[in-house]
């Protein structure tokens, strides 16, 4: 049973399961509404996966771009109804050099899984350099004091879903190793037919400090940050960073 770096947005079997357990939800309003809220026009969807916020921003009237590095994600986003109207590429920042948004979002923790520091600060000036002045950025990213990976074991985690075709698939989750605020942890599946696949991620926990302090640094400044989906206090809503940030200039 090989285990795969990412393969959730790789493989396609597991970008197919992927799709079933990420339907739209709270998470995807929120950031509908923020961009609506913004008045803006044209919109960066940035590691879209496999598209379902991307495709209701074009259908709520805007103009989108979904960029991801994972070409099997894509492949599934473009044969959802509704895909012609997302303008889709692969890759990462480069796909849109030269171009500009008034708006730019980062959805499922996108932001947890640029490890690096420095990374994460190259996408975040990326992002600005694609923003016009004042273009707005959110993105969310779990907050690190509710321990969310805590509760990433095989007994709280397990699930079981069906898939279009059929093929049901038993998912859980196991973390195996928490440091300098890097889990790593390892998605099982285990089909009905008996074939089994895993795969390894790492996210990145950071502070709110550490959040504010690299926005700063690339050129963001930050409205807000929420705490929950419904607006709550950092600390008093779902665990998570819902960061709400303009371009400076």
């Amino acid at each position: 049973m090989p285990t795969e770096v990412n393969a959730e947005f790789e493989h396609p079997r597991l970008v197919a399961v992927y799709d079933i357990e990420c339907p739209w939800s709270r998470d995807d309003d929120w950031f509908l509404g923020e961009v609506r809220a913004a008045g803006a026009r044209r919109v960066l969807d940035y590691g879209c996966g496999t598209g379902r916020l991307a495709l209701g921003l074009a259908a709520a009237g805007f103009s989108v771009v979904g960029v991801d590095p994972a070409a099997a994600s894509l492949d599934l986003a473009r044969r959802k109804d509704g895909a012609a109207a997302v303008d889709w590429r692969l890759g990462t920042l480069g796909a849109v050099a030269g171009e500009r948004f008034d708006a730019a979002v980062m959805t499922s923790h996108v932001a947890q899984f640029l490890v690096e520091d420095a990374e994460f600060e190259a996408v975040l000036r990326g992002l600005a350099d694609v923003l016009r002045p004042g273009g707005l950025l959110c993105f969310d990213s779990r907050d690190p004091s509710d321990a969310a990976w805590q509760r990433w074991n095989p007994a709280d985690s397990r699930r079981a879903h069906r898939l279009p075709g059929g093929e049901r698939v038993e998912a859980w989750t196991e973390v195996k190793a928490v440091r300098d605020g890097r889990v790593t942890f390892e998605h099982h599946y285990a089909f009905e037919g008996g074939e089994t696949l895993r795969s390894r991620s790492t996210l990145r926990f950071r502070s709110e400090d550490v959040l504010r302090g690299a926005l700063a640094v690339a050129g963001f400044r930050v409205e807000r940050i929420d705490g929950g989906w419904q607006g709550e206090a950092v600390g008093a809503g779902d665990g998570e960073f819902l960061v709400v940030a303009r371009r400076a200039g």
